[in-house]
């Protein structure tokens, strides 16, 4: 068979700042996937266009046809309207765990198809494994009978979901061009266009422990993904959340399990309610079902989306009663003096729990159940000397003396009153919507 094209002069075009067109981007994505084009130039071409940058019409096109090389999910035989969210990732990031069961209850169907954890943001696979007996991976069969059965499943996205960019993502981590927005918003956009789901709402992370440190950074990627999102026909909308502090008072994965199942109990940290709740409303309105923040904070109170959790959790074979995993150490971080916690950084806490054992730096890593990280005061808190203001967790205590080298300068304690303390006012939690 004569190739259409020389992946050679795809490069070049690219290298010299011209646009790529459909069909040069058909055959090039097509042509890696079956093994012509080699990974070194992919590389070639990936770092072109982290130099050169992608037009909408380009980047378009390239999610298009990384979706046109594997299989596509259909929920249209539902009997309910889906709808699904995609975080960028963070420190303490839990919200899919209340998230999909809250969705649920209102009678909208959630595929949540999740990953795992990778460097200092956590793995929401890796969170539900810390429940004895769960498991993450699912036929499409199984997926489709317990979205109409339970009406929520998080679990892993399948081989056949955009393989190309599979290849392609692996190859992004080792060429240093994983930082290209055309190349992350096409990489996600690819596998929640091919999972088939009628609404997504994107949670964009901006600040030190997220991907997009500034706001026009995090502003471009989300209107990039807004935009495929849009023009494929998914209802798609983004909000633009701070992850300057970590999520809630957790980062690891039993111990953010804890603290997600004690919001599905009426109760958790107030910024892991809002953003829980935020998101609901916006995926509720994007499947037709519009509720209010009221009606959706009530159903955390109530009752019935803990019903739907326990229903999902039981369905992929977690013992939603079961004990979750205890660190078999633990060594506490205290203040030195009196005063205000002025800064707490969400990277440096997310740098800790890693190095504790509950994530990974190798895609083939172990992670602990038990290990992580446990807050005991937020930004803008009063605290004394002496007074614990986190807890360090890990089965191996030989990893403590690194993951205290990772809180260093992570925190600072001010004296004097929260009035003169100005940067220990908590910031807002949503900072922009992007529809």
């Amino acid at each position: 068979m004569t190739e259409q094209f020389d992946a050679v002069d795809v490069i070049r075009a690219k290298r010299d700042g011209l646009a790529l067109s459909g069909p040069q981007i058909d055959w090039v994505i097509d042509a890696y996937t079956r093994g012509l084009v080699t990974d070194y130039q992919m590389s070639a071409l990936a770092m072109a266009i982290f130099l050169n940058g992608m037009s909408r019409v380009e980047v378009a096109h390239w999610t298009g046809a990384m979706i046109a090389s594997g299989e596509r999910l259909d929920f249209s035989g539902l009997s309910r309207p889906t709808a699904d969210k995609h975080s960028t990732g963070g420190v303490g990031d839990k919200i899919t765990l209340p998230l999909a069961p809250l969705v649920a209850s209102f009678g909208v169907a959630v595929p949540q198809l999740s990953g795992r954890g990778l460097g200092h943001t956590g793995g929401t696979l890796d969170k539900l494994e810390s429940i004895p007996g769960w498991r993450a991976a699912l036929s499409n069969d199984e997926t489709l009978a317990q979205l109409e059965d339970v009406g929520a499943v998080i679990c892993a996205a399948g081989s056949g979901l955009a393989p190309a960019d599979r290849k392609l993502y692996a190859l992004r981590d080792v060429t240093a061009t994983v930082e290209s927005i055309p190349l992350i918003a096409s990489s996600i956009m690819s596998k929640k266009i091919a999972e088939g789901t009628g609404a997504l709402v994107l949670d964009v992370k901006v600040g030190s422990g997220a991907f997009m440190k500034s706001l026009p950074q995090a502003r471009e990627l989300a209107r990039t993904m807004v935009d495929l999102g849009s023009d494929a026909g998914v209802h798609t909308v983004a909000l633009l959340t701070d992850m300057s502090v970590p999520l809630g008072l957790t980062a690891g994965n039993a111990l953010e399990v804890a603290e997600s199942v004690e919001v599905l109990a009426g109760g958790g940290p107030a910024d892991v309610v809002e953003l829980t709740v935020a998101l609901a409303v916006e995926m509720l309105a994007g499947a037709g079902r519009p509720v209010g923040e009221d009606e959706v904070r009530a159903a955390l109170a109530d009752g019935r989306a803990m019903d739907v959790w326990r229903r999902m959790i039981a369905a992929q074979d977690g013992d939603p009663d079961a004990k979750l995993a205890v660190a078999k150490e633990t060594e506490t971080v205290v203040a030195g003096a009196d005063g205000v916690l002025t800064r707490l950084d969400a990277y440096g806490v997310g740098i800790a729990a890693w190095r504790l054992g509950a994530g990974r730096a190798r895609k083939e890593d172990p992670v602990q159940a038990a290990a992580g990280v446990q807050l005991h005061a937020k930004p803008g808190d009063r605290v004394t000397a002496g007074q614990p203001l986190m807890t360090l967790h890990t089965d191996t205590p030989e990893r403590f003396a690194r993951a205290r080298q990772a809180l260093e300068g992570a925190w600072e304690v001010l004296p004097g009153g929260a009035a003169g303390a100005g940067d220990a006012t908590p910031g807002k939690l949503i900072l922009d919507r992007i529809a």
